[in-house]
């Protein structure tokens, strides 16, 4: 493999800079001599930092042997070459993104140009399809010699199918992380590798390394999103629907997680608003997803997380009405949880925008808060539908399909 090998990685939402962190380390480890462009959130910069620093010290080394002492004044150092955005980049819906046009046009124009002055042998898009498939049309209209490689497949075939042929022209390469995504992409002729589900393999292996904690009996888990947005949407109706669960069962106790400390402060307010008592953790979400007897969690990423947890839950999600109603003209499966899409039934309630009351959810978390069977049974159910997601070393898979693929 070449030695000036150089990869432009791009990632807009904080699951794809976990994913985006960890495949970057995997890159690394079969190509120790590759560098990286581009941005993404805290993980993917501490990891872009984290391989600069090794660079140096070799650099610091040869540099020593020659009496040349490297200057850091250079306009192109490293820490100017990796940006973390995504406080700025991850919002949610088309009223968010409207708001914020200048600045996703401005970002749009700073990476385009950065890829034609850097010149990568390829770019990793993970994710974030609104931003990254037009940013793939741009690299193709310009005729940039870059490949372009798609890491955690945009869910097309849930809101149009009809940009798969497109996508198959723009892109070289898809990496998906569910089965069924490889044969639907394959046959419009897109060369496709299913690597397995890496937040699932990541929980398995946690797993077998360290016993689960156990549950605890009468506890409700709150998981409100890691955007401001969803919090604030969402985290109110939450605690409504456990002082409603308190009036008929005081034993029934409450815990929130909190994906970061500002986070955790807005929650905080809230729960002092609403006047019950509620524990708040920042960063803990796996903890109390095994320790909960059920969870009322926001759409996304977490939903898999507690299920592969085994937690019984209810999906919850409100958005500006804007967004929803575009939305529910899209959307093409019967479902938005990604858990009843693969089981092709319901096995989790899901309350979406009115729907999403604390009556209701108060109703549903109570149903299994008081019946250990029916928790028993969810429990059964979810476990089978994530078995399907395994792969065999997810990230490490991706990063050698990539590099075969230079």
């Amino acid at each position: 493999m070449d030695h000036s090998l150089k990869i432009f990685i791009l990632s807009g939402e904080a699951s794809g800079d976990t994913y985006g962190a960890a495949l970057m380390q995997a890159l690394i480890q079969k190509v120790p001599s590759i560098s990286f462009i581009g941005a993404g959130g805290s993980k993917m910069q501490i990891a872009f930092l984290s391989k600069q620093i090794e660079s140096s010290k070799l650099e610091n080394q040869e540099a020593s042997n020659t009496n040349f002492h490297p200057q850091t004044t250079d306009p192109h150092h490293p820490i100017k070459q990796f940006e973390n955005w995504i406080e700025e980049s991850a919002v949610v819906g088309l009223w968010d993104v409207l708001k914020k046009y200048s600045y996703f046009r401005a970002k749009f124009s700073q990476f385009l140009l950065q890829l034609q002055e850097e010149k990568p042998e390829a770019i990793i898009l993970i994710d974030y399809p609104g931003f990254n498939l037009r940013l793939a049309q741009a690299i193709r209209r310009q005729k940039l010699p870059i490949k372009i490689f798609y890491y955690i497949s945009p869910q097309v075939w849930a809101w149009n199918k009809n940009r798969i042929p497109k996508m198959a022209r723009l892109l070289d390469l898809m990496i998906c992380i569910f089965p069924f995504e490889k044969e639907l992409y394959e046959s419009s002729g897109l060369p496709t590798t299913f690597a397995g589900h890496p937040l699932v393999e990541t929980i398995m292996a946690s797993q077998k390394e360290t016993p689960p904690l156990l549950r605890e009996n009468d506890l409700l888990g709150l998981f409100p999103g890691s955007r401001e947005r969803e919090v604030r949407h969402l985290f109110p109706i939450m605690l409504q629907a456990f002082r409603e669960l308190t009036q008929v069962d005081s034993k029934i106790r409450c815990e929130a997680a909190a994906a970061t400390p500002y986070l955790a402060a807005m929650m905080q307010s809230m729960v002092r608003e609403a006047g019950v008592l509620i524990s708040i953790t920042i960063g803990k979400a796996p903890e109390l997803m095994q320790r909960a007897t059920f969870g009322l969690v926001c759409s996304g990423t977490a939903t898999l997380e507690a299920a592969c947890y085994a937690l019984p839950y209810a999906l919850v999600y409100k958005v500006a009405w804007l967004t929803y109603v575009v939305g529910k003209q899209l959307i093409r499966v019967p479902f938005l949880g990604i858990i009843n899409i693969l089981a092709g039934h319901l096995i989790v309630r899901e309350f979406i925008q009115r729907e999403a009351t604390p009556r209701a959810l108060a109703e549903e978390a109570l149903r299994y808060l008081t019946d250990p069977q029916a928790c028993e049974q969810v429990s059964k159910q979810l476990t089978e539908v994530t078995s399907t997601l395994h792969g065999q070393g997810a990230y490490h898979k991706a990063a050698a399909t990539i590099i075969s693929a230079l």
